[in-house]
């Protein structure tokens, strides 16, 4: 399969406004696929016996899990991106290289996105946790809801108040770089060079035992694990590069509105359109004040330039996400042959979201007005998708 599908990005002051840092991520996955916006509580597991259930395999429960509020793919039990309680976010990527990718049922790099919020209370803390599962699990399984088989590798961006990490990985090798100022992006590919903070132990003696590496130039993991000349990284196009060409753009002075419109951004292709999609997009801002509560902007639905980034915030006693919540279908991931005939996942708001965009196209049409991306155009949207549930 192409390289495609999802950008993260983190800014952190000084190149934000109000010394906030600002997190965001589109998820782009298979255009048929419904994201919704699930919220699970904080929990207290007295049973260890009991193992935790994850997509594909089980593996040993831990004592206390935090809060967290996700996006994810309707179908698994892990998620494209997601916070937590304590303002951690994180959102994943899909990534290819020099080391094959794994073809038996183990942790997927959704499922690990979710471990991470759930067992952590920094970025920092949150890179051990995935770290420490990938080395006694692995990566790997079927990221498709489908007949399509759709595996990879992941990188993962995790930011919290303070700073954030880079998490890139090959089989259950990796490298992490600390990001303590300024901006970073991850696409579809291997992005940390010669700047690694942290590592596997086995990671550089296996790329020399492979032949990726003579062990005495300087080690530069993008271009060892991959197949990439990261001298021209930052000059070739592509979606890593326009990305952070348009987080530059807008260095000092970048807000979660920036983050919203850099995420609506077609021409970069950070906004994907056609078999592959935009289906959910997220944006938090995580001050570096604890006083101040973090914002968590989700969309539950495709195309951030036609849907409406909803709040959320942490506060005690929240209900269930009843409108973003899809259906659900007992153990259908683990029916053999998988995936024959996929059900209907659509929750309310994703249905509603349809009949406004159903309702913005005909009268479009009706007025002989040619559809146009404008920057604003999802402010029209949001009455039309208002108007659509009043009248429902």
């Amino acid at each position: 399969m192409e390289p495609c599908s999802c950008d993260t990005f983190v800014a952190l002051p000084p190149a934000t406004v109000n010394n906030r840092i600002i997190f965001g991520k589109n998820s782009d996955r298979p255009c048929d696929e419904v994201q919704e916006v699930v919220y699970f509580p904080a929990a207290v597991h007295d049973n260890l016996k009991e193992h935790l259930k994850c997509t594909y395999i089980e593996i040993d429960q831990v004592p206390e899990t935090y809060a967290i509020v996700l996006s994810r793919p309707a179908w698994l039990w892990g998620a494209e991106m997601g916070a937590n309680e304590h303002g951690v976010c994180i959102g994943n990527e899909a990534v290819w290289g020099r080391e094959e990718v794994c073809d038996e049922e183990a942790l997927l790099g959704m499922d690990l996105v979710r471990l991470g919020l759930e067992r952590a209370d920094t970025a920092e803390k949150a890179l051990n946790v995935i770290v420490d599962l990938l080395e006694k699990y692995g990566q790997g399984g079927n990221c498709s809801e489908g007949k399509m088989v759709f595996s990879y590798h992941n990188s993962f961006l995790i930011a919290d108040r303070n700073e954030a990490w880079v998490l890139e990985t090959a089989g259950k090798y990796w490298a992490a770089e600390k990001v303590q100022e300024g901006v970073r992006n991850i696409s579809n590919q291997l992005s940390i060079t010669t700047k690694i903070d942290r590592e596997h132990p086995d990671m550089r003696s296996y790329a020399k035992q492979k032949g990726w590496w003579d062990g005495k130039k300087e080690f530069d993991f993008a271009a060892t694990y991959s197949y990439l000349d990261t001298t021209k990284m930052m000059t070739s196009p592509g979606r890593y590069c326009e990305g952070y060409k348009l987080l530059n753009k807008h260095k000092g002075n970048i807000t979660f509105e920036t983050m919203m419109e850099i995420l609506r951004d077609k021409p970069s292709g950070i906004n994907m359109e056609g078999e592959f999609l935009t289906t959910a997009s997220m944006v938090s801002i995580l001050p570096q004040d604890s006083n101040v509560p973090c914002i968590h902007f989700l969309t539950g639905t495709p195309d951030p330039e036609r849907s409406v980034f909803k709040p959320f915030i942490f506060i005690p006693n929240i209900s269930q996400l009843l409108d973003t919540s899809s259906p659900t279908f007992e153990d259908s991931v683990k029916k053999k042959p998988q995936f024959n005939i996929k059900p209907d996942r659509r929750h309310l708001l994703y249905q509603k979201h349809q009949q406004a965009l159903e309702i913005l196209d005909n009268k479009e049409q009706s007025m002989r007005v040619p559809i146009v991306p404008h920057p604003r155009q999802h402010l029209l949207l949001s009455v039309f998708w208002i108007w659509a549930i009043l009248i429902e």
